[in-house]
């Protein structure tokens, strides 16, 4: 017997979603996606029960894209999720686990597994916070109740294991019964918040309003205008001033929407009813952007195992302020999220602020692009993964056109044929949308964005949203006309 057979049943008993048994309507799949949205902000409202104000929020930089609250039972977002993704696409990736994605036994065993892998992930994400000191128990919560910290340390990973969980279900509630995915709305919910906060925010932070319109009052008010329109008074507005947050905030969604209705549309035609045609479209992003969150994860774990070895006296990959890698090779893998990490000026302003000295202009490019190669080679990798995990690859797409009666006009009516076609599209298109959609993170992540969205944060969040959109007309379009219904497989 193989390990994968006697892993198979048990991941087949790990609790699971029920899929409908039926087509869903769309009113019943938007009442579902909309519950789940309210309850993932009550849950990110619920603070920890036993967690000390000194507590320290490790991933507070990567927080817009792992849609969690920080000091909330929804701690660790969808964190879990994508490294549990992303743990299993390299191992699967590297053949150290043979898989062929296109089988859906195969497929099965590998959503069994990654379920599993969220179940650890969220251990392995908790406890090193916890046991390093960043997740604080109360002492005065212990002392109230007569227990020792241990006690209170395990009640907030008992907590912290709940939020994790009912993350997963809420995603697969959404997947199933909803309209798009959890981890998709999540993370719109949570930047889409920091949006409205980064725009009319009146919270003093080094002297300035966080908000925009607050902020363009205050210094109205405040601030000469021979100031600002010197060389320094300029540098003010564009950076601290949010102008160039706003330019690239503009640029970024106009950009993302024009590239998400780029697309190669393949003629279809039904094999059986004259005159009835149709197109099938290969979009210049065909993964999504999706792909960018298991970057940016990928990258926060390695900052999260630089951070926990710098507090144990371990420096050799770099030392640490709070979350701020300040040198070492952990410095060169550090996310790019702003101009004050790659301007010069600004980089020693950002350095000054922690005690440290700043890196060296080449230090600074290093930086840089090691960030740009992360992303853009990170993008296509994680692309070509995506498409095979999800079923959207040439041959699983070739199947679900034959299935739905269609064919392409001039070709033979059998799966091979359409196959073909589609292996002439869909790696190309995906590789290059994945090293463009790369390319587009990192520019708005060196400009910045509104708020505390970060690059990366609004780029997910257009595409999602747009995704949605085009979700919700799909599915407005199967409701008038079931017909369609076929050709996604549901009844």
């Amino acid at each position: 017997m193989t390990l994968r057979d006697t892993l198979e049943p048990f991941f087949n008993k790990l609790p699971a979603v029920a899929s409908p048994e039926k087509h869903v309507h769309f009113k019943d799949k938007l009442w579902w996606t909309l519950g789940v949205l309210v309850l993932y902000f009550a849950l990110a409202n619920v603070p920890l029960f036993g967690m000390s104000q000194d507590s320290v929020d490790l991933f507070e930089s990567y927080r817009a894209f792992f849609a969690g609250a920080s000091g909330s039972l929804v701690l660790l977002g969808i964190g879990p999720i994508v490294t549990a993704s992303i743990v299993l696409q390299l191992l699967v990736g590297a053949d150290i686990i043979k898989m062929d994605l296109s089988d859906p036994k195969d497929q099965a065993f590998f959503q069994g597994a990654q379920k599993f892998l969220v179940f650890v992930m969220i251990i392995l994400e908790a406890l090193p916070q916890l046991l390093g000191g960043y997740i604080q128990p109360d002492p005065g919560l212990a002392s109230t109740l007569g227990v020792g910290l241990g006690v209170i340390t395990l009640l907030l990973l008992i907590q912290i294991f709940l939020g994790g969980t009912l993350i997963l279900f809420m995603d697969e509630v959404v997947s199933k019964w909803g309209i798009g995915s959890g981890v998709g709305l999540f993370i719109v919910a949570g930047i889409s918040q920091q949006i409205v906060t980064g725009i009319f925010n009146w919270q003093l932070e080094q002297g300035l309003p966080v908000g925009l319109i607050p902020k363009w009052i205050y210094i109205a008010q405040n601030t000469g205008a021979d100031y600002l329109f010197s060389g320094e008074g300029l540098m003010f507005l564009l950076v601290r001033g949010g102008i160039l947050a706003l330019l690239s905030t503009v640029t970024i969604f106009l950009l993302v929407v024009y590239v998400e209705s780029t697309r190669i549309e393949i003629p279809l035609a039904h094999s059986s009813v004259r005159g009835a045609r149709g197109r099938f479209p290969v979009k210049l992003i065909y993964a999504s952007v999706l792909p960018m969150i298991l970057v940016r994860a990928l990258q926060a774990n390695i900052q999260m195992i630089g951070i926990i070895l710098a507090s144990r006296g371990i420096t050799f990959l770099g030392e640490f302020s709070g979350s701020k890698p300040l040198n070492g090779i952990m410095y060169y893998l550090a996310p790019i999220h702003d101009p004050y990490d790659w301007i010069p000026s600004l980089v020693q302003d950002s350095f000054a602020s922690y005690g440290a000295t700043a890196p060296a202009i080449w230090q600074i490019g290093l930086h840089v692009l090691v960030d740009a190669i992360m992303l853009i080679g990170g993008g296509i990798i994680f692309a070509l993964f995506w498409i095979e995990t999800t079923g959207m690859g040439a041959k699983p797409t070739a199947q679900k056109i034959f299935n739905s009666g269609m064919q392409i006009p001039g070709f033979r009516r059998n799966i091979g044929s359409i196959e073909k076609v589609m292996q002439r599209y869909i790696p190309k298109v995906t590789v290059i949308g994945g090293a463009f959609i790369g390319i587009l993170t990192l520019i708005a992540s060196l400009l910045g964005t509104l708020g505390s969205a970060g690059g990366t944060g609004l780029l997910l969040t257009v595409s999602i949203v747009y995704r949605l959109y085009e979700d919700i007309a799909s599915e407005q379009m199967m409701e008038m006309h079931p017909m369609i219904r076929s050709f996604f497989g549901e009844q």
